[in-house]
């Protein structure tokens, strides 16, 4: 598992203005389950997203397809971790 944050390096609006294609790319690694939560830091500093990957090389390549990264609006962090307790609602969405 990893934690992603995001620290926006840019101000809001020129933020803003790329985050329809950020939507759509979260809805993508959504869809292939590899995120399993996303949201806004608070205050609006940034971002956090959890996602799961074979390997953070994996997730790096993945990360690199952001908008905001190709952008260079965000600074992005990866740190992995290993689960060891959940929620049992989870157990069927993580690998």
């Amino acid at each position: 598992m990893f934690i992603i944050s995001l620290k926006y390096i840019v101000p809001l609006e020129e933020l803003d203005r790329h985050m329809q294609a950020h939507i759509k790319y979260l809805k993508k690694y959504y869809k292939a389950d590899v995120f399993i939560m996303s949201g806004r830091k608070v205050p609006r500093t940034g971002g956090i997203i959890i996602a799961q990957a074979d390997s953070k090389e994996i997730l790096e390549k993945i990360i690199a397809q952001d908008p905001f990264c190709q952008h260079k609006l965000a600074e992005f962090e990866i740190t992995e971790f290993l689960a060891s307790q959940s929620h049992p609602g989870l157990k069927e969405i993580l690998r």
